[in-house]
This record gives C-alpha cells, structure tokens and sequence, in this order.
C-alpha cells in the first residue's frame, strides 16, 4: 500500500461550573467574534485562553462552539478535527458498538482466546491498563535501533489494539470486541504518522504472517498500488491468514477510490458507519471492493496515557479483525476462506439487497457469523488469483505541512491522502549497514515472496483465459 491514513477525531473536554458559567456571561454579553474580544482586551487569542485559566478546548467548548468555528472565528486554516481526552470514569458506558455487535452474546460462544492478531501500524502501547498481558513481543520495523513495537509514538496503533483485544475483566476502560485474543504488534509508522515506502509494510505483512499472526489488521493505506505489498498479501493468503483493512477516509483522501491494500482481491474491505445507525458514515470512503462495514464514529478509544474520542474507518476495520478472531477461536483449524466466508455470508444486509457498492455485503455480524450454517470453503472466496500486475514500489504521499512535536494534535493519526504522490521507485530492502539477523532473514522472507509472486503472476497468466474473474468479486 503506498500512503498510510488514520483517523482519530474530537471530544470536548468538560470545565467547572462556575468557570463556565463565567466564561459564557462574559461571551455573551460582549456578543462579539473571539478576535474582536481578545483585541479588545490587548491580547492575542492564546493570551486571552491562557488569561482565562482554560485549555484551548476548554475556551471551545464554553464560548458554545466546535472547534472549527472557533478555529474560524479566530481566523486561522482549521486542521483535521481534533481527538481530546476523555474521562477514564466515562469510557465504559460510551461503547456503543458493543452493543450495536451484540458482543456479549458473541462472547458466550467465543472471546478470541488462543488468537494472534497482528497490528500492523504505529506500535502498541503495551504498558496501557486495558492491554496489560496482552501484547506480545512485536517488532519496530522504523527505528533504525530495532525493538519490539510495543510502544506507540502516536497513539493510532493503541486505539486500533485496544478495540481488538481491550481487556474485560473489570468494569473500566476499553473493551475489545475479542477480548482474550493477543496483540502481535508491527510498527511501520514513524512519529508523524506516515512511511516512505510500501515495501516496509510488505515486511510487516511477512514478519506477521511468519510469527504466527492468524489475523492482520491493516488500519492504513493508500491510492497506488504496490507489487511487493501484493506479493506479501498473497503469501499470508498462502499461510491460511485472514487479512482485513480499512477502504479509506474521504478527508484524507485526494480521491474516492477505495485504498490499496483493501482494494487487493482476498482482502476484507471495511468501510464505516454513523454512530449507532445502520447509515453509511458520510467520510467514509467505499466503492465495488467494499467488503464489509462497521462502526466508525462517536468511538472511545484507548492511547498512551488515557483515551481520546475517534472516528474513521481505522477504526471499523479492526471490529472485523476481532470479529475474525472470535471465529478462529471457536474453530482452531477453520481455513482462512471458510472465516472469510462466515463473515460475508452472515453480515446483516444494508442498502440495496445483496452486496453493493456503499456496503458491501453488510455490516459485521460476530453472533451469526458464529451461530449461523455455512459450508466450509477452502479457499478465499474474495480472492480472483489474479495479479494487480503493478511492477513498482510505491512511496507513501507525506504530509503537506508536518507540525513540530508541540504542535502535533493527536487527532493526526494517520496519513493525508495521496496529494504528494511520488514517482514508483524500488528500494533495497535488508542492505543498511548494522542490521540485524532478524532483519536480514525479513528481507529474504520478502525476496522468496516476490518470488512467489512472479510464478502466481505466470501460472493466472495462463487460467486467466479459461476462469476469468469469481462473480462476488
């Protein structure tokens, strides 16, 4: 996949009674825009938010505005909305896509236990409440001094972790849909939520598939195509491994098609959903390869520290990942294309009947996909063996301004959308110097998958003619 995009989005913070009682009266009775009231006190707008004792979201939130009017108001470009902090006491209660899922009674036939799901993204934190004994041992596929990836520079990784496997054995915090299943984590994101190449995901994508992941989650991804991404996706097809990822958020998008890597064939497509509604999220990129979609919005999720209020379809797509492992729990030795088709067969219908474009086949249903008769399927049924045929390696699009460490909001998770595409280039992989084994041997597993991949590009070459493409996809 080639340009990473995340989506973590706003809550307003609550303040004191008095104080915003106070700070309303003075608001209103001025009856003037912030910038005309902080110049009428001979102040900047920081000045006067700091001369009132608030936060900035604070301000926001008791001159009765979002924060994009406020931004507005103020004058200023507004950025991507802003994921805020949310009381740990509150976090419970605001989960509601547990319950649009049906989650406890998935839970009576299956928590995920025995599962690895591996989250290929900005690291995990492990040291959060909710994921204490829950991430194993990953990898840092970014930091030039290696690691395990078991901790998060940007918190997207964390959110993604938790609303898999989140623990539930007490009453606070988040909740994973598929509590006891294990958190492989891969970091491919640096600290400003971006990569520069696809072939690091691929790596990921192998690394996972070679340390045991079952299920990857890819809450990332891009408009090009990338034949080493293929390649590696293919392989974990090959491994018996279910692979979801997210098709993308329209504001960080230049466009609507559906991202790579979700647009790769055997894929499991997610787009999202409005907050405790059967309507397709209005951000929510989607189109034919649609698979599948499921909550996006008004979520509680966890970060390094605390939690935060997000939304985008990052964060449907690890609903369905979780939803995979509670499936892989119950039936250890189920293919991969028999998980892949309990899920599609039972999703809930949405739109117009049978798949269509906006939905896919359905919003994600863990009880039926549980619970229902399906016949086993040997293979994906998603997947046409067809290559994308795309002969290059593709740089991730950067971000158009990057934001020193202070300014950083951490709404930003993930990459804009693939304004600044770069030229398809080729990069080495496994040839810096001080490398270690472990990332020596990524690099050969990376090489006999190309390899893989060319001898599937000749051998559909030759069926290509005679099978032509399944009807679902």
């Amino acid at each position: 996949m080639t340009g990473l995009s995340y989506q973590g989005r706003s809550v307003v913070g609550r303040i004191a009674g008095a104080t915003l009682a106070a700070v309303v009266g003075v608001s209103t009775a001025l009856a003037g825009p912030a910038p005309a009231l902080a110049s009428a006190l001979g102040l900047t707008p920081t000045q006067h938010t700091s001369a009132l004792g608030l936060t900035p979201t604070q301000h926001t939130s008791a001159l009765g505005l979002t924060p994009t009017q406020h931004t507005s108001a103020l004058g200023l470009t507004p950025a991507e909305p802003v994921g805020m902090p949310v009381r740990t006491e509150s976090v419970r209660e605001q989960q509601w896509q547990l319950d649009k899922l049906d989650a406890k009674a998935a839970w009576r036939m299956s928590t995920g236990q025995g599962v690895t799901v591996a989250v290929i993204d900005s690291g995990v934190d492990a040291s959060h409440p909710d994921l204490a004994g829950q991430v194993l041992p990953g990898i840092d596929l970014v930091d030039p001094s290696g690691g395990d990836g078991r901790s998060d520079p940007v918190g997207h990784g964390t959110t993604v972790a938790a609303l898999i496997a989140g623990r539930a054995d007490d009453k606070r915090g988040v909740v994973g849909l598929a509590p006891k299943a294990k958190i492989l984590p891969v970091r491919v994101l640096d600290e400003k939520n971006r990569y520069d190449d696809a072939l690091i995901v691929a790596k990921g994508v192998l690394w996972a598939v070679n340390h045991g992941a079952q299920v990857i989650n890819l809450s990332l991804g891009g408009s090009g195509d990338s034949a080493a991404l293929a390649a590696a996706l293919d392989y974990a097809f090959a491994r018996n491994v279910v692979v979801i990822a997210c098709t993308g958020n329209l504001t960080t998008s230049s466009n609507s098609t559906v991202w790579y890597p979700a647009r790769e064939p055997g894929v499991i497509a997610v787009a999202g959903l409005e907050s405790d509604t059967d309507r397709l999220w209005s951000g929510s990129i989607t189109g034919s390869e649609t698979v599948l979609t499921a909550p996006a919005t008004g979520l509680t999720g966890a970060r390094p520290g605390g939690y935060w209020r997000v939304q985008g379809t990052s964060f449907a797509a690890p609903l369905v990942a979780a939803s995979a492992a509670l499936l892989r729990a119950k039936w250890p030795d189920m293919s991969a294309g028999s998980v892949v088709s309990r899920l599609v067969e039972t999703a809930r219908d949405l739109g117009p009947a049978g798949r269509d474009d906006r939905f896919g086949f359905g919003l994600v249903d863990p009880v039926a996909a549980l619970s229902g008769e399906v016949a086993k399927q040997a293979r994906n049924p998603l997947d046409d063996n067809l290559s994308p045929g795309v002969s290059g390696f593709g740089r991730a699009p950067h971000m158009e301004t990057s934001l020193e460490p202070t300014q950083r909001q951490p709404d930003q998770l993930g990459m804009p959308g693939p304004a600044n595409q770069h030229s398809w280039a080729a990069r080495p992989a496994g040839s810096t110097a001080g490398q270690t084994p472990e990332r020596f041997w990524g690099g050969g597993a990376l090489f006999v998958a190309l390899l893989l991949g060319s001898v599937l590009v000749l051998r559909r070459s030759r069926r290509s003619t005679n099978r032509g493409r399944p009807a679902r996809r």
